[in-house]
């Protein structure tokens, strides 16, 4: 980014920021329970744990069946037992997805992969890099020595310059932002042992969009679910 435009552009980002949030529809998160079980109970054994914010938890997919938690365990299901459990909120940052952790009962018996969804709102609320840093070390550091996490996918961010819901120059800040705590991301992955980045690779065509010009659709989470089940594997097959 070309930090010297923000104090001549820092007004009109503030004013499309305002009206983006003013005017861009808000869809709710599927209902449905978020622990379960599923698959043939004479396959190995896979405890997963999905985290994270609203696309993680399913806002932009009617049901949570559509979702990529509700897809990346009906993927798993074919070749393990599965028993999974989702904890996620629409508009958490990293930090807020640790927090939430710490509240809420864990009812797996260990975890053997965790699939992250965390960014987005760090973007939009202005998290620094620095904190950014902090936080991921803080939320790995948690799942490995608390949730006894085997293997952590993190899903690296979107490419937010895309994103149809916002306007020019936003859209070229927010994207810029977005590349900065991706990088962080991966420089993350790749120096901790059982961390995994997994690229979110998705063309930005009106199918894979929800309504709102913001969320991943039904079929844009089951390409990511199935890109998460091509990292689980690769990254995994220690265990």
């Amino acid at each position: 980014m070309n930090n010297w435009l923000l104090p001549i552009i820092g007004p009109l980002l503030l004013y499309q920021r305002r009206r983006v949030r003013s005017q861009t529809l808000r869809l709710p998160e599927p209902k449905g329970g978020r622990y379960g079980e599923a698959g043939d109970k004479s396959k190995p054994l896979r405890r997963v744990l999905i985290v994270g914010d609203s696309a993680a938890v399913g806002v932009g997919c009617d049901t949570l069946e559509e979702s990529v938690a509700g897809q990346f365990v009906a993927m798993l299901s074919d070749r393990f037992y599965v028993e999974w459990q989702l904890i996620g909120q629409s508009s958490l940052t990293c930090g807020g997805i640790l927090s939430l952790l710490r509240a809420t009962q864990l009812k797996l018996d260990g975890v053997d992969t965790v699939l992250i969804s965390a960014g987005v709102n760090d973007v939009t609320k202005g998290t620094s890099p620095t904190d950014w840093h902090a936080a991921i070390i803080r939320l790995t550091g948690y799942l490995q020595q608390h949730c006894h996490a085997r293997q952590v996918i993190y899903t690296g961010l979107p490419l937010m310059h895309q994103f149809p819901a916002l306007p020019q120059p936003l859209r070229w800040y927010i994207g810029g932002r977005a590349q900065q705590l991706n990088d962080s991301l991966k420089t993350h992955c790749a120096a901790h042992n059982g961390v995994a980045y997994l690229p979110l690779n998705l063309p930005f065509s009106p199918e894979l969009m929800a309504r709102d010009g913001f969320h991943p659709s039904a079929q844009a989470a089951r390409l990511w679910a199935e890109q998460a089940v091509v990292v689980m594997n690769q990254s995994g097959a220690n265990f």
